[in-house]
This record gives structure tokens, C-alpha cells and sequence, in this order.
């Protein structure tokens, strides 16, 4: 198989072959072009532009507000225009109305020097702007007469140089009100934050009062780097080029287009917004992206460029901390998954905002998911990732092993190295779970087969549904190929060792074979006992997840592994 499982064998997709039937590609564009094209954001809504003028244009005529008149009646400067465009964006992001007659003391904030739009291309094209009292804009601001022309009707060499000479002197000047701009924020910023030399200094002497407030700055940082994490472009192609991930939400968006069409869609952690436009292109009269990550402003381009500005809005910060422009949704999609379901910890703002803005018979993409764990014996890769170090090119080099039987291992399992009955532990109804229901403690069993030599690990994984309605209800130890074998409609995936590797892989916990005992196992015999999932004290994004186990009726023993 290379997607998740497909509807019916019949109505399966080949990615190479019916891409284009899918999302119905536009016509492709010269690449020099796309590349040098500018996404201007209107200041007052959504709407893209390719040049400053066009969107001030569009924000005067539509509403009311005409940017080079106020610039040009207090006489702002480069700093001057970057407050004022600050000041309509901040309250447009606020709820608020900028002020009716915008005055200098309305400017006089320095923290308006403090972008509100990350890399607002608006601030980097203000020298396409025309100067005070000349209706024409150009990177130079000239409007001059022709002057004398040549015979062959171009302008003379000595005219061509002098406008040369301007511009260059006008790239200078701009280069270095760039330049002072950086300073500025970069300044305004540290005194906000008390980032300051005599702050460092005084850093050194905290008191012990301060420990709380220093506690509560390391939770912020964990969830910053969380974000920050995927404003790279690398980690977003690999999700999308997991076609199993990728097709599973597109079949059943696509398949399902009387679910989406007129429809309110919110899109969690959109990231590249390649789900948001799923919906879109299905239907959806409306759809909100929210990312707290910068690979937003990709986003919004990429909504852009394929022609969907009207229908996606993008908007950028923690869906527990953004105003919405609309106080309640259809349906939520969000891809949240993370290794062995839970780690990374998304899953509770998907039920804040299902609490929050999803209409009472709203639909939650995907609505179901479970988790396995099955053991595992597979001595040669024991032998390959784990005794290997005692004898490294004639060396003793167990040190290395530090971690190994401590830290959860990632990685595609074959499926011939489980050797017992996979079993659900937990099954998640979207609709109604709830945070608490995050952190638990399950029972487990399984029969051994005739594949087990000894016992190694144990090995978890995930499946998701995609239900059509909240009605819909998931046996507990449905897999996720039985649940699309029911109807054309049904759309699942596993992350699991049988079918086509995802990019979650499979959570492998070995077994400290210098702690634990060892167990009489066989064909036939039954294991049991007990998995926890808990959170990381001091690591809200990772887990702690522990395993007891023991043949039925024996002993049993326990170990703990981290995911960080």
C-alpha cells in the first residue's frame, strides 16, 4: 500500500497518477516570477496584494481609510509610517477602530515600532510609495520631465545617469532607515522585557522570590521552542509527503464534500495550509487557519497563490489566546498526532476550541483514535542496536547504552518482530474526551505466537477514523483496515508495524535485561498487565509512559520510559 486505506480497492489512488484529478492544478507559472512576487497583506483584512499601492488603494476604497493622507498631512517619516501601520494593524488585531483622526500623539508609542505583522512586507515596500504630493510611486520617488530626448527618442546618457545616481542615493538612505528601523525594535524590545545590561548584571544576584517567576518562564520557553520547531520548512515536507498522513485527510474531505460544502471550517495548527485548502477546494464557504508557528506567513502565501484568499483567513498565535472573526464553527480538522499519539500535547487545545467554537452538532476531522501495544522479540536488532557497543572495533564501548532502556526508541518495526496478539488500550471519542481522560492508566494482554525466542520490548502505535457524524461509534479493538473495509466513505490509517511506515514510525521500549527478570515465554501463553501514560514534570510536551507486564497469574514487573 502507499496511502492509508482507501475506500474501496477499487477507488484506491495513485498519487503519480491522479494528483492532478484530485486538485485540479493550475496552470504552472514561471518560476523567476512566483519567486519575485510580494504578498502584501491588506491592513484591515485578509486580502493579498502583490504591491503596496494596490492594497492602499483597496483600503481606501473599501474602508475609508487613505494611509498616504495621513502620512502626508503630519509628515511621517520612514520610522513615522512603520508606527502608523503598526497602529491600524494592532487595533484591527485587537477588535478595535483606529482612531477617527489619527494625530502624532497617537504615533508617540514606541512599542508601535514593534511589528504586529511578522515580516510585513508592507514596511519593506514603503519606498514604492509616491512622495508627499506627487500621484506617482516609484523606488525612486522622481517625477520629473523628460528632458531633452536622443534621436532615436530615448533619453540622453547624462539623464540616465543622474536618475541613476538618485536612485542608488535613494537605496542607501532606505538601506539604512532599515537598518535604524532593526535598531530600534531591537531596543524597544529589550526595554520592554527588561533584557538589559544592568538586567543581566542584576540577573546574578536573583533572590530566591524569583524562583517561581523563573519556573513559570521555563514552561513558556518549552512551548516556544515547540513552536518554533516547526517554522521550518523540512518538517512540514516530511508530513506532507507521508501519504498515508496526507491522503487520508484528502480522501475523506473529498469523498465527503456534502459535509464541507457551505460549511465553517476551523483548521488547527495548519501549518502549510494544505488542509485548509482540502476543504476549501471542497466546498467550504469559510475556512480559518490558526498556526502559532511562523511558517504561517508561507501559509498565507501559499492560500494566495492558489486562489483562495477570499475563503481561508489565516491567523496567527495559540487558538486558546486569537479572537476568531466568527463565534462558532462546523467542523474542526486539525492534525495533532504526535509519537505515540499523545507526545507534544496538541490534543488539548483541539478540545478547547471544540469546547469553544464547535457548533452543538459539529464534526471533529479526525474523530476517533486508539492505541496498541503489542511485545516484541527480535533478537537480532538487540544485537545490532544494543550489544553491538560492547564491541565496537575491539572496544568496550557500553557508555554509550546510557538512555537506551531509559528513552523511548522511534522506529519502523518489522512485523514479523511482534510476537503476540496487538492490543487496543484506549480508544478516543474526539467528541467527548477530555483532558483528563489524557493521562491514565490501562490494562493489556496477549497470547503469544510461535514467533517469540524472548522477550525484548513491547511496541505502541496509533490508528485514526474519520467518522461522518458524532454518532458514529468505534469498537474498541477495531483496526483501522476493518473500519474502511466497512463502506465506500470510511477513511482510516495506522501507524503500525503491518502496513506502509508513517513518518510517527512506532514507539519501541526495551526491556532492561540488566534489571528485569527473565520469563518462561512460549507459544500459547498469555501476558497481562498495566500501561500509564503521564506527563514530564517540568516537560509539559513530553511523557513518562509505564509498562507492567508478567505472565498471566505470575509475578509482575515494571519499568518506566521517557519520550522526550
Amino acid at each position: 500500500m502507499t496511502e492509508a486505506f482507501p475506500r474501496s480497492d477499487t477507488e484506491s489512488v495513485s498519487s503519480s497518477d491522479n494528483e492532478d484529478n484530485w486538485l485540479n492544478k493550475p496552470g504552472d507559472e514561471d518560476e523567476d516570477d512566483e519567486q519575485e512576487q510580494v504578498s502584501i497583506i491588506s491592513l484591515f483584512d485578509d486580502k493579498v496584494f502583490s504591491d503596496a499601492p494596490s492594497m492602499l488603494a483597496y483600503c481606501k476604497d473599501k474602508f475609508g481609510f487613505d494611509f498616504l493622507a495621513v502620512r502626508d498631512r503630519l509628515s511621517l517619516d520612514f520610522h513615522g509610517c512603520v508606527r502608523l501601520i503598526n497602529l491600524v494593524r494592532k487595533a484591527v488585531k485587537t477588535g478595535t477602530t483606529p482612531p477617527a483622526e489619527i494625530t502624532a500623539d497617537h504615533l508617540a508609542d514606541d512599542s508601535l515600532l514593534i511589528p504586529v505583522l511578522e515580516d510585513d512586507a508592507l514596511i519593506f515596500c514603503l519606498d514604492e510609495l509616491p512622495e508627499a504630493g506627487n500621484g506617482q510611486a516609484g523606488a525612486g520617488g522622481v517625477a520629473e520631465g523628460k528632458g531633452a530626448e536622443t534621436s532615436n527618442g530615448a533619453p540622453p546618457v547624462d539623464e540616465l545617469l543622474h536618475k541613476n545616481a538618485q536612485m542608488q542615493a535613494e537605496l542607501e538612505n532606505l538601506t539604512k532607515q532599515f537598518t535604524n528601523y532593526r535598531l530600534a525594535v531591537e531596543q524597544t524590545l529589550d526595554k520592554r522585557w527588561g533584557v538589559d545590561e544592568e538586567g543581566e548584571k542584576a540577573g546574578s544576584s536573583k533572590t530566591a522570590a524569583a524562583a517561581p517567576a523563573d519556573a513559570e518562564e521555563a514552561v513558556r520557553d518549552d512551548s516556544a521552542y515547540y513552536f518554533e520547531s516547526y517554522d521550518h520548512t523540512d518538517i512540514h515536507e516530511t508530513m506532507i509527503k507521508d501519504t498515508i498522513r496526507t491522503n487520508a485527510y484528502r480522501d475523506f474531505i473529498y469523498a465527503n464534500k456534502h459535509l464541507f460544502a457551505g460549511k465553517t471550517v476551523l483548521d488547527i495548527g495548519c501549518g502549510t495550509g494544505i488542509l485548509s485548502m482540502f476543504c476549501a477546494r471542497a466546498g467550504a464557504a469559510r475556512v480559518i487557519a490558526v498556526d502559532n508557528s511562523a511558517i504561517l506567513d508561507k501559509a498565507r502565501e501559499n492560500v494566495f497563490r492558489n486562489g483562495f484568499a477570499d475563503t481561508i483567513t489565516c491567523v496567527r498565535g495559540r487558538i486558546e489566546d486569537v479572537v476568531l472573526p466568527v463565534d462558532a464553527v462546523d467542523i474542526i480538522v486539525s492534525e495533532w498526532m504526535g509519537y505515540c499519539l499523545l507526545y507534544e500535547a496538541m490534543l488539548p487545545s483541539v478540545f478547547f476550541a471544540r469546547d469553544r467554537y464547535l457548533k452543538p452538532d459539529g464534526l471533529l476531522v479526525p474523530s476517533h483514535a486508539s492505541m496498541w501495544v503489542a511485545p516484541v522479540s527480535d533478537g537480532e536488532f538487540v544485537a545490532d542496536n544494543v550489544d553491538w557497543w560492547r564491541d565496537v572495533y575491539g572496544f568496550d564501548m557500553r557508555a554509550m547504552q546510557a538512555g537506551i532502556y531509559t528513552e523511548a526508541r522511534m522506529t519502523v518495526m518489522p512485523g514479523d518482530a511482534v510476537c503476540g496478539e496487538a492490543h487496543a488500550f484506549r480508544m478516543l471519542d474526539l467528541h467527548t474526551a477530555k483532558v483528563e481522560d489524557l493521562v491514565f492508566e490501562d490494562k493489556w494482554q496477549s497470547t503469544l505466537s510461535d514467533k517469540v525466542e524472548a522477550l525484548d520490548g513491547f511496541l505502541v502505535w496509533f490508528d485514526c477514523f474519520f467518522g461522518e457524524s458524532r454518532q458514529e461509534v468505534v469498537e474498541a479493538q477495531l483496526t483501522a483496515k476493518e473500519w474502511a473495509a466497512g463502506g465506500r466513505e470510511r477513511v482510516a490509517f495506522t501507524t503500525g508495524p503491518f502496513d506502509t511506515a508513517t513518518h510517527w514510525r512506532q514507539g519501541l521500549y526495551l526491556i532492561d535485561r540488566t534489571k528485569a527478570k527473565e520469563i518462561e515465554v512460549g507459544p500459547g501463553k498469555k501476558l497481562t498487565g498495566e500501561i500509564r501514560y503521564s506527563t514530564q514534570e517540568g516537560h509539559a510536551r513530553g511523557l513518562d509512559i509505564k509498562i507492567t507486564w508478567g505472565l498471566e497469574g505470575g509475578d509482575k514487573q515494571a519499568q518506566t520510559w521517557q519520550l522526550n
